[in-house]
């Protein structure tokens, strides 16, 4: 089989060399081109690996463009390097040709490219293109990788493997004006499906053991996780690192914008590690031992360590005692000093370090429970950790009062005084339900965290809880997650109950901002599965609610403390209104803050919004906010040349075309426009 040509432009600004690798990493043909003899060559290739076009810049600085797509069976590709004055060579490759026997017709694929050099300001004119390279034709999308990178080793600029839902990535080494990042992900959603067909509603994922490794953690970002939860009730605080790091890796290389939160243990009453063991099954009528000792040799058959010194005084004979929120059921029988021996009335999965709540009477058991401080001193260092590494969320669990998140906020600062780290109040206990406005005003967003709140109030009162979270949280304008229990099922089973895909249809139709995977991605044994199913749960019942219209714009609680946000409110509230009335494309928010593009949010638009933000960490941020589509992009206070340059830059990835109507606002000047893109 030969790959028939390859033809090459030559100017004064480039030398050429064309090498071709074949898939034993033997170099089978090397051949060159330099500014006066144009290029042309021919290799016989019949296990190719890899085929590198090596472009040596003569200039001091050297802009590549790939405009046009890829011809059927190819996706579309648009792509962009820069060349800094410290390189030397750039190099593309095309990897994992899928070159198979000479019966195949032969399929052009067409690779023009536009080199454009930068020196002191001066333009020159266009060099010819990449003419055609000639590839076999397959009955399906090959897995095809086209690498761009240079002699400079911090600079990886263009990665794009097609066939396995990967896009253009764009990394930080690549000067701001000519770059502008997105989630590859979501790039990718935005050509194939349109931009009313993206998901509004966002996804978390438990990270456990199910998916801590580099290639579980990346089929979570292309399955569509758009933040990766870490609970320190599990694990060391290096495997957490470990996990970090990797998701950090993943971004960088892959172009994904996943968001990292941590959640805190919390001071509640909760079990032990279990001995190591990852689960225990208990079984009717079978006696435990739940005991505050500690047990330095292993801990006896059926015994559970308790974290909580007063657990056998404040426990009585007779009490029901709930782990993980009711999962299984004890009745206690016996005190025998630091031991409590309890008769299993409810069989289910013990998991280490599930929470433990005991009811007397019909009511909940309090005690000195409700004395253990919000945030342990083992929570005190996992948040030192969490600033350390950086993390983008963190959740403190049980609140009890908007005073905790107060000092939380205020340690954070002065730890860190650039940090964005946003703080997630979870909403589990009696005292966060009585204390809700207050402690939501104080938070940076909420977690309606289901198990530990239905062992702590009637289960029959948790879906009104619920939905009054989600409201009080969007009149708020702070970000809400819908978490436990959502799949429940798919620990052991690859699909779901019905009633569960109508559980999470209804967190949807609520429209909150987030539903979260726990056991179901952390431990169990199809977390891919069970993402897909979020995934397409949340696309199937958006789509169905823009087309009755279930949710008609409803009027929301002014916000503003100033005249100036008064101001912000009204333009967002006027751009939703009339992206649904006139039926925009989408709504583009310049906000350097974040502050503007939340606002959209708030008012549920039925079209996407186009957030573009000039740093990551806020990037990450609004990845947790529903309808967001964070673009990171440096821009300026002038609005028309914000404006020429983000149609520009999204027209050449393929994101926008001539003839889309937007709304454009923004929070430096205050401004709106209504215009189509030219």
């Amino acid at each position: 089989m030969e790959l028939e040509k390859f033809l090459l432009p030559c100017s004064s600004h480039f030398c050429f060399k064309v090498q071709v690798t074949e898939s034993n990493s033997r170099v089978r043909h090397v051949d060159e081109g330099h500014k006066d003899s144009g290029f042309l060559t021919s290799a016989c290739l019949i296990h190719v690996k890899r085929v590198t076009f090596s472009f040596t810049p003569k200039n001091e600085r050297v802009f590549y463009r790939r405009d046009s797509p890829l011809t059927a069976p190819f996706y579309g590709l648009g792509a962009s390097l820069v060349c800094p004055a410290s390189c030397s060579t750039v190099s593309l490759s095309l990897l994992n040709l899928p070159l198979q026997t000479s019966q195949m017709a032969a399929q052009s694929l067409n690779l023009h490219s536009v080199a454009k050099a930068l020196v002191s300001g001066y333009t020159p004119p266009l060099y010819p293109p990449f003419h055609r390279v000639l590839l076999p034709k397959r009955s399906f999308s090959p897995s095809f990788f086209i690498r761009a990178s240079t002699s400079d080793g911090d600079l990886s600029t263009l990665t794009y493997q097609n066939g396995s839902g990967l896009a253009t990535v764009y990394h930080s080494a690549i000067p701001d004006s000519c770059a502008i990042e997105v989630d590859a992900v979501t790039e990718v959603e935005l050509k194939e499906n349109g931009f009313r067909s993206t998901r509004r509603t966002k996804l978390v994922c438990t990270i456990g053991p199910a998916t801590c490794m580099p290639e579980q953690l990346e089929a979570l970002a292309v399955g569509g996780m758009n933040v990766a939860r870490i609970n320190m009730c599990h694990g060391t605080r290096e495997w957490h690192r470990q996990v970090i790091q990797r998701v950090r890796t993943l971004n960088e290389e892959k172009g994904f914008a996943v968001a990292i939160m941590m959640d805190t243990e919390g001071s509640e009453i909760h079990m032990g590690d279990l001995g190591g063991a990852s689960s225990v099954k208990t079984e009717d009528g079978e006696i435990w031992t739940f005991s505050v000792r500690a047990f330095h040799s292993g801990l006896p058959e059926r015994t559970i360590n308790v974290n909580y010194d007063g657990f056998a005084e404040d426990i009585r004979v007779g009490d029901e005692l709930l782990v993980d929120g009711g999962m299984v059921r004890f009745e206690v029988i016996e005190k025998i000093g630091p031991d409590v021996k309890c008769l299993c009335t409810d069989p289910g999965l013990l998991l280490p370090r599930a929470n433990l709540t005991f009811w007397r009477d019909g009511s909940l058991v309090r005690e000195r429970n409700a004395m253990l401080p919000t945030i342990s001193s083992k929570d005190w260092l996992d948040i030192d950790f969490g600033i350390t590494e950086g993390v983008d969320f963190i959740a403190v669990s049980f609140v009890k009062s908007a005073e905790v998140l107060k000092n939380l906020k205020s340690y954070i600062q002065a730890r860190a005084h650039n940090s964005d780290i946003a703080i997630i109040a979870k909403i589990e206990s009696i005292d966060s339900l009585r204390n809700l406005v207050e402690i939501i005003q104080a938070s940076d967003g909420a977690m309606v965290a289901r198990g530990d709140m239905g062992a702590q109030i009637p289960l029959e009162q948790v879906p009104s809880e619920q939905q009054n979270v989600v409201q009080v949280c969007r009149q708020l304008n702070k970000p809400v997650i819908v978490a436990s229990q959502l799949l429940e099922s798919m620990i052991e089973y690859p699909t779901p109950t019905r009633a569960e895909v109508a559980d999470v249809s209804e967190a949807v139709r609520q429209r909150a901002d987030a539903l979260m995977l726990s056991g179901e991605s952390a431990m169990g044994q199809f977390p891919d599965k069970a993402l897909t199913v979020l995934r397409s749960v949340s696309l199937r019942i958006e789509k169905w609610s823009r087309e009755e219209k279930c949710h008609e714009m409803k009027e929301l609680p002014a916000l503003a403390s100033c005249f100036s946000d008064n101001i912000s409110e009204e333009i967002c509230n006027s751009a939703a209104k009339m992206a649904n009335k006139l039926e925009v494309d989408a709504i583009f928010v310049y906000t350097k803050t974040g502050h503007m593009a939340s606002l959209l949010s708030r008012c549920r638009p039925d079209c996407p919004i186009f957030a573009f933000t000039m740093t990551t960490s806020v990037c990450r941020r609004l990845n947790l906010q529903w309808g967001l589509i964070p673009f990171r992009l440096t821009f300026a206070d002038d609005m028309e040349s914000n404006l020429n340059k983000t149609f520009s830059l999204l027209k050449a990835r393929g994101l926008i075309k001539p003839g889309d109507l937007v709304i454009a606002v923004t929070d430096m000047l205050q401004s709106i426009q209504v215009m189509n893109v030219p």
